[in-house]
C-alpha cells in the first residue's frame, strides 16, 4: 500500500523491520522505485534479493525500458535467462521496446521465434510490440506478415503499421492500410492519424493530408492536439504551401512550440521566403534561451537570407 502510493520512506521502514521477507514483499519495494523512476535505488533492493522471480526481473527490465536505459533492460533480460528463468508475456512486452530502439535485430528475432514456439503470438499486444520493433528496425516485411496472421487486432496494430510504412517510405501502403482499417469496427484515434499525416507528409500528398486532418475532426470528432497540427504544418510547408502553413499556426487553438515554427522555417529554407522566415525566427526568439530549438534553426535563417540574395527572380525580395 505504501509503495503503491510512493510513501518509499514508510514502505522501507515496515520492510527493514520484517522478521521475514518473502518474494512478494521484495518485489513491492522494487516495483514502487521503479514506479517513481529511482532505478538505482531498484538496482540495490534487486541485487540484495536473495532469490530473484519472474516478477522482480522484469520489473526492473520495465523500469530501464520507461526511462530510456535500453541497453540496460536488454543486459537485464539477457542476465534473466542465463540464470534459468524462462521470459514471459510481461517481460518480453518490456523488453522488446528495448530491442526497436537499440536497433537489436537478432535478439528481436529470437524473441519472435520463442513466442511463436510458446504459443505467445496469439497475444496481441505481444504482437504490437513485434511489430513495432521490426518497423524501427528498418523490416516492414517481417511486420506486415505478422500483422496479417495476427489472431486480433486492435487499434495499436494498425496504427503502429501505418506509422511503420509512413516512416519507410510506403506512404501508398499507410494510406491503403488506413483505408481498409476505416471498413473494420476498430476506430482510428489520435495516434492512428499521426501515422498518416506523417505518411502524406514524406510522400508530399498535401492534399491528402489537409483531407484526413478534417476527417479526423468531422467524421471520428478526434480533436487535433499539437502533434497533429505540428504535422499538417509540415505536409504544408513540404509542398511549399508557406502562407498557408502560417496561417494554420495562427489559427492553432493551442501556443505552437519551437518546434512548428522550426518546421516552417526550414521549409522557408526550402523555398526561400524571406518575408515568412523572418516571422518564424522572431518567434523563435520569444522562447527560453536555452532551447535548443533557436540555435539549430538560426544557422537555417542565415542561409535563408544568403540564399535569398542570390534568388533575384524568386519573388520573395
Amino acid at each position: 500500500m505504501y509503495a503503491k502510493c510512493d510513501n518509499l520512506l514508510d514502505a522501507h521502514k515496515l520492510f527493514d523491520g520484517m522478521d521475514e521477507r518473502d518474494a512478494i514483499s521484495w518485489n513491492s519495494i522494487i516495483s514502487g522505485h521503479v514506479r517513481l523512476g529511482q532505478m538505482r535505488k531498484a538496482r540495490a533492493v534487486f541485487d540484495a534479493m536473495p532469490n530473484r522471480t519472474i516478477v522482480s526481473w522484469t520489473a526492473m527490465i520495465s523500469g530501464y525500458t520507461r526511462i530510456g536505459s535500453y541497453a540496460e533492460a536488454l543486459d537485464m533480460f539477457r542476465r534473466m535467462q542465463v540464470v534459468g528463468i524462462e521470459p514471459d508475456e510481461a517481460s518480453i512486452v518490456s523488453v522488446l521496446p528495448a530491442c526497436a530502439q537499440l536497433g537489436a535485430l537478432e535478439v528481436g528475432k529470437w524473441i519472435h521465434m520463442y513466442c511463436g514456439r510458446n504459443g505467445l503470438l496469439r497475444r496481441t499486444n505481444i504482437c504490437n510490440a513485434l511489430i513495432e520493433m521490426y518497423t524501427k528496425c528498418g523490416c516492414v516485411d517481417p511486420a506486415c506478415q505478422l500483422f496479417d496472421h495476427m489472431h486480433e487486432r486492435d487499434v495499436i496494430s494498425w496504427s503502429t503499421m501505418i506509422a511503420g510504412m509512413a516512416n519507410h517510405g510506403k506512404a501508398r501502403e499507410a494510406i491503403a492500410m488506413f483505408e481498409i482499417m476505416k471498413k473494420t469496427k476498430i476506430k482510428p484515434n489520435g495516434i492512428t492519424f499521426l501515422g498518416l499525416l506523417s505518411a502524406c507528409a514524406h510522400a508530399g500528398f498535401w492534399q491528402e493530408g489537409l483531407m484526413y486532418f478534417d476527417t479526423m475532426r468531422k467524421d471520428f470528432r478526434i480533436e487535433p492536439e499539437i502533434e497533429h497540427y505540428g504535422s499538417l504544418v509540415d505536409i504544408l510547408g513540404r509542398a511549399g504551401c508557406l502562407v498557408q502553413a502560417l496561417d494554420i499556426i495562427e489559427k492553432m487553438p493551442m501556443k505552437p512550440d519551437s518546434k512548428i515554427w522550426g518546421s516552417l522555417l526550414s521549409s522557408c529554407r526550402t523555398y526561400c521566403n524571406i518575408e515568412i522566415a523572418v516571422i518564424a525566427m522572431e518567434q523563435l526568439e520569444k522562447f527560453e534561451p536555452d532551447d535548443t530549438g533557436i540555435m539549430r534553426c538560426f544557422p537555417i535563417y542565415m542561409q535563408i537570407l544568403a540564399n535569398g540574395r542570390m534568388c533575384q527572380g524568386c519573388g520573395n525580395l
